[in-house]
């Protein structure tokens, strides 16, 4: 399965970026989807996850309440909103997929998601 993470950029704090996971051949609703970030010289971090209906979502400490995690059927896109962005949240996002794993504290870390990958993109957060 091969992910196609988009929307990276440079944003001034404070401001909003959306990014967007997309697949070739492969219906993003048949999989729990993630979020992952990993800043320069920091461990891989989970940000958000979507279950396979989008009913069940959960967000990471550092986050919750600034970001949302959606998912279009029709165009088989995971979206990720990022509001009110500070410099802490500079970055590669990436996006990640697996039938098997439960979206929630638990299930979002890396190793849990060995459906695929996207090959990630650049929030940069500076003034």
């Amino acid at each position: 399965v091969q992910l196609q993470a988009s929307g990276g950029g440079l944003v001034q704090p404070g401001g909003s970026l959306r990014l967007s996971c997309t697949a070739s051949g492969f219906s993003l609703g048949s999989s729990t989807i993630a979020w992952f970030r990993q800043a320069p010289e920091k461990e891989r971090e989970g940000v958000s996850c979507i279950d396979r209906t989008g009913d069940r979502t959960f967000y990471g400490d550092s986050v919750r309440g600034r970001f949302t995690i959606s998912r279009d059927s029709a165009t088989n896109t995971v979206y990720l909103q990022m509001n009110s962005l500070t410099p802490e949240d500079t970055a590669v996002y990436y996006c990640a997929s697996d039938q098997f794993t439960l979206c929630g504290r638990a299930g979002l870390v890396p190793y849990g998601f060995l459906g695929g990958w996207g090959q990630g993109t650049l929030v940069t957060v500076s003034s």
